[in-house]
């Protein structure tokens, strides 16, 4: 029996970072190359046009027409990749079926998603199904959160070499980022609020920073979690909340988990950003922190929604400018201390604006890792995060391809 037609299915190919993604790839690696890929949508016609925009090096690209709601046009989609990658958001509205089909039908799986209830959900309805099909499915597969997740992965195998033990304690900070959202990514942040300010259930798992670990998980382990401006003193500058913390402190969590807990069943990581030092530090942390509970506030409101969507926030289809991602950038920095005090720090930085330009080059080397990398042998079904599925294969695919570094820096 003949395997699969293609390693690498791009599901949602005519969506924002669904075309930046193809463009990537087919940049990358043509339309006949050592990755086979095609594109797949709902509209036959986008897909040509995207074809037609992508040039000579995408002609013959496969397309594939699909739609999020048809179970039938999906198994065949499925039936025929090694990896199907979606960009189909926000995922906890359109994003089931198509996890459905892969689990059952053993196909592989990579997102972009941040949405943490969506991501439980998932595990809870299909890993049973994923596990006995061979499927791996591995969400967050963009910034949010493979640099946090990664990051954290380097620090650690360096600790271990260094030292001869994991650090116990690992913050990232967000030293500084350049970027704009996407339609998509807004849609997808006010859905969770959305379901979050009408379920009190939602909200309490929400703040749960083991809610992807299982019931057991975390037990008497209180978390640290930047919630306003404060001074950080490994840092030596004032702090201010990370909107990604939320999900990306919970994917790092599920990969300690997912290990048997090698970094310790006490490890603690929390994440902010970096606004400064002295007066000038604190004012702008104080902001930073008003800004997004201003935001978050709004967001949870249906009429200051409904102003935020329809006059102030970018629309599903809209982002930042080509010439935008290009002049984009983020630089984090990790900080990690073993149990008897000894000190880490790393950096992890991206050439591009971190949301999209960043985001699709991650994306699309997290699909082909895992379609030509990781054999289904190396790796049983389940969900797994970036770390436990691609981890140093992925690591250095970002490093060679796609704009990011991992360094070690001076203590």
């Amino acid at each position: 029996m003949s395997g699969p037609q293609f390693d690498l299915v791009v599901f949602g190919a005519t969506s924002f970072v669904g075309k930046l993604l193809c463009r990537y790839l087919s940049e990358r690696h043509g339309a006949a190359g050592a990755l086979k890929w095609a594109a797949a949508a709902r509209s036959q016609a986008k897909l040509e046009a995207l074809r037609t925009e992508l040039g000579p090096a995408a002609a013959g690209l496969a397309l594939i027409v699909a739609d999020a709601g048809d179970a039938a046009a999906l198994r065949a989609m499925c039936s025929r990749a090694r990896v199907v990658v979606s960009t189909v958001g926000p995922y906890a509205l359109y994003g089931e079926p198509l996890v459905k089909e892969c689990a059952h039908g053993g196909t592989d799986y990579c997102d972009l998603t941040g949405e943490v209830q969506w991501i439980r959900r998932m595990i809870e309805r299909y890993e049973a199904a994923a596990q006995a099909s061979g499927a791996r499915i591995v969400h967050c597969c963009g910034f949010d959160s493979i640099p946090s997740d990664l990051g954290v992965m380097f620090l650690q195998q360096e600790s271990q070499h260094r030292f001869g033990t994991p650090c116990s304690c690992v913050k990232m900070r967000v030293k500084a980022m350049r970027g704009g959202a996407s339609g998509g990514t807004v849609a997808s942040l006010l859905n969770v609020v959305r379901e979050a300010a009408a379920d009190p259930a939602l909200r309490k798992e929400l703040a749960n920073p083991y809610s992807l670990c299982g019931a057991a998980a975390g037990a008497g382990v209180r978390q640290p979690s930047v919630n306003s401006a404060c001074w950080d003193r490994d840092f030596g500058a004032w702090c201010a909340p990370f909107v990604m913390a939320a999900i990306n402190t919970r994917i790092v969590h599920r990969s300690n988990a997912l290990q048997a807990r090698p970094w310790g069943a006490d490890f603690r990581y929390d994440e902010a950003m970096l606004a400064g030092r002295g007066a000038r530090g604190r004012l702008a942390a104080l902001g930073i922190s008003a800004g997004l509970a201003g935001f978050m506030l709004g967001a949870a409101l249906p009429p200051a929604r409904w102003l935020l969507e329809h006059f102030v926030l970018p629309a599903p289809g809209e982002g930042p400018s080509p010439q935008a991602q290009r002049a984009g950038f983020f630089d984090l920095r990790f900080f990690g201390a073993t149990a008897d005090g000894q000190v880490l720090r790393a950096k992890v930085s991206g050439d591009r604006d971190p949301g999209y330009g960043s985001t699709s080059k991650m994306l699309g080397e997290a699909g082909a890792c895992l379609a030509l990398d990781v054999p289904k042998s190396a790796l049983a079904g389940g969900f797994w995060t970036p770390a436990t599925a691609l981890g140093n294969a992925l690591l250095a695919r970002l490093q060679a391809h796609a704009g990011l570094k991992f360094e070690l820096l001076e203590s």
